[in-house]
């Protein structure tokens, strides 16, 4: 393998490698609905990426109210049922354009793909099923199956033992909110890769990256592995 590619590459899965044209921002604000709490697709978007449980809690301090341990916890296993639902039923779910060239451009250069994800396992799994990536995914790892969820580097941290790579800076983060990078900064990893779409190539400017692209798509050119 070449030296200066990764040996492990991590991607986001909503808005990152699955096409999310604001799905997960209406869900969650149709769940809140559901328990009286009115919130805008701007205010779902500065919570996208981290564990949903605890965008819930923040975006409940942010209204006034206050987080319950036990209404946080119904609302969010309302959360999971209708993204559940939605993986499952959704006609336009579909991965984002490239997204399988990518994959393989990585494979053939000697590279794991690993996606991780805001989402705990049981929304993860329709949703991977839906994609049909098979062979082309090495692994996942979702925020109910570490301590911590994003920002904190444990989701990379957990990739890397699966996929048996030992050093951080030998990994690839990919993803599209400002939580995606700054995993990959908590994680050490030698590439974080902010793409544009949910924020702004400004926004996404001010955390730690190395690579701000506009489609995902670019990756192959920008490790040298498309000409």
């Amino acid at each position: 393998m070449n030296s200066f590619l990764p040996q492990l590459a991590v991607f986001d899965l909503a808005g990152t490698t699955v096409l999310d044209e604001k799905y997960v921002h209406r869900v969650l604000q149709k769940t809140m609905a559901g328990h009286g709490v009115t919130i805008t697709i701007e205010e779902a978007n500065a919570v996208m990426g981290i564990p949903k449980p605890i965008a819930m809690r923040q975006l409940l301090q942010d209204k006034g109210l206050e987080p319950k341990p036990a209404w946080i916890n119904q609302m969010h296993l309302e959360f999971v049922e209708n993204m559940r639902h939605f993986y499952l039923t959704e006609p336009n779910v579909r991965e984002i354009a490239g997204a399988s060239a990518v994959f393989r451009a990585l494979h053939a250069a000697g590279t794991k793909v690993f996606v991780d994800t805001g989402f705990d396992r049981a929304i993860t799994d329709p949703l991977l099923e839906r994609m049909s990536w098979n062979g082309l995914v090495n692994g996942s790892v979702t925020s109910d199956e570490v301590a911590q969820g994003r920002p904190f580097a444990d989701l990379i941290l957990r990739a890397m033992e699966l996929a048996g790579v030992s050093e951080a800076a030998r990994v690839m983060k990919v993803g599209d909110t400002p939580s995606d990078l700054q995993e990959g900064k908590a994680a050490g990893c030698g590439w974080i890769i902010g793409i544009t779409g949910n924020f702004t190539r400004e926004a996404l400017g001010r955390e730690p990256h190395t690579h701000i692209i506009d489609r995902l798509d670019e990756i192959p050119k920008l490790l040298g592995l498309a000409h």
